[in-house]
């Protein structure tokens, strides 16, 4: 059974960093594809950053140029480094890891406070 843990949320002020870690446990047939998503009250899950195997890297417009996805696919782990953080980024954020069948993680809140 797969089962997909994020790591590193909390509470950061405005123009801080953090690092999040999210590892699969398990063995995740056809493994193709790593990323993160995040969600607001109210709102839907939306792309942050996500990862091929051998392709291309999406990454959102509203992120692109603080944000940076990166992945080792043989440890089935992906991280995000998020930089000049804003109150907007607030959000669960959520691992999304894709082989033959989909997997999310629980999230992990990150709050961007003064």
């Amino acid at each position: 059974q797969v089962q997909v843990v994020e790591y590193g949320g909390g509470l950061v002020q405005p123009g801080g960093s953090l690092r999040l870690s999210c590892a699969a446990s398990g063995r995740v047939f056809g493994l193709y594809a790593m990323g993160w998503y995040r969600q607001v009250p109210g709102q839907e899950r939306e792309l942050v950053a996500r990862t091929h195997i051998g392709g291309p890297t999406d990454v959102a417009d509203s992120v692109k140029g603080r944000f940076t996805v990166s992945s080792d696919y043989a440890k089935s782990t992906v991280y995000l480094q998020m930089n000049s953080l804003k109150a907007e980024d607030t959000g669960v954020y959520y691992c999304n890891v894709v082989g033959a069948l989909e997997y999310w993680g629980r999230g992990t809140q990150v709050t961007v406070s003064s």
